[in-house]
């Protein structure tokens, strides 16, 4: 992303994304924190050109290094170039999605549909076999294709978005808040696992969140966003022992300690 600015035409108009400049690494995991509102998922959608009116991209470039040596301008490709695009080579797991799957169809079926979009020639029962292996992989297990959302945990629809968002084996995966819905144990069994699934694929990650310590343990380098802007880019550990911006060491501040006196975040 180069210069990436996105603002909501409304009156007055609002600057969501001011000047954007952030590059993905190969097989890397880049955590994006800051306060709700300061445009985090604004960024991620406008990347991928999923953002709906008032939302304009204003400028920027944001180019696509694939695996096979091509870049490709996202902003140049057409409506239906962009659909085979996501999914294919970046997908998501969108905020709330673990709510997002459709309640009356199963599980499987679900799964199936994106195989079928971007998948035609596989036969179905081609189709079946890669849903079983997506939610062995996730540790949903096989047999559950065939159970709708109601059926399952909070915990267990969340993997069940990670199999769908893995499912064509993307090189690039942006998660929004993927784990803010969830109890902390269940949590940490999903970070771990999104770790495990980044060494096994080589996929990279952008890990969206308020939640900076969460972060610093999962992250290669971690984008700190105020108010549209990135202020801070550096590695977790240099975010951790030695932060620039102010607003950096605010928002480490205002986490509770378990060791130590008690203190007070200055505002």
């Amino acid at each position: 992303m180069r210069d990436f600015s996105v603002v909501y035409d409304v009156d007055p108009p609002v600057r969501a994304v001011k000047n954007v400049d952030l590059e993905i690494g190969r097989g890397e995991i880049v955590g994006l924190a800051g306060e709700s509102g300061c445009g985090k998922t604004t960024l991620a959608y406008g990347v991928q050109r999923l953002l709906r009116p008032p939302a304009v991209i204003t400028s920027g470039s944001v180019t696509f290094h694939d695996a096979d040596g091509t870049d490709v301008d996202l902003n140049a490709l057409d409506a239906e170039a962009m659909r085979r695009f996501r999914w294919d080579k970046v997908s998501m797991v969108f905020q709330g999605a673990m709510n997002a799957l459709n309640p009356v169809a199963t599980i499987g079926s679900q799964l199936e549909d994106v195989f079928e979009v971007h998948r035609p020639d596989l036969s179905r029962a081609e189709r079946r076999r890669a849903v079983v292996e997506l939610l062995e992989i996730v540790k949903v297990g096989g047999a559950r294709r065939r159970s709708y959302p109601h059926e399952l945990s909070g915990g267990m629809r969340q993997r069940v978005m990670i199999a769908m968002a893995l499912a064509l084996r993307p090189q690039l995966m942006v998660m929004d808040e993927p784990t803010t819905a969830l109890d902390v144990l269940v949590q940490r069994e999903i970070l771990k696992q999104i770790s495990q699934l980044r060494h096994e694929f080589g996929f990279s990650v952008v890990f969206i969140t308020h939640d900076l310590p969460l972060l610093l343990e999962i992250s290669d380098r971690i984008a700190i966003m105020r108010e549209g802007e990135i202020v801070e880019l550096a590695t977790a550990e240099r975010i951790w022992n030695d932060p620039q911006h102010p607003y950096t060491q605010r928002l480490l501040a205002s986490f509770p300690r378990l060791t130590g006196e008690k203190g007070v975040v200055a505002r």
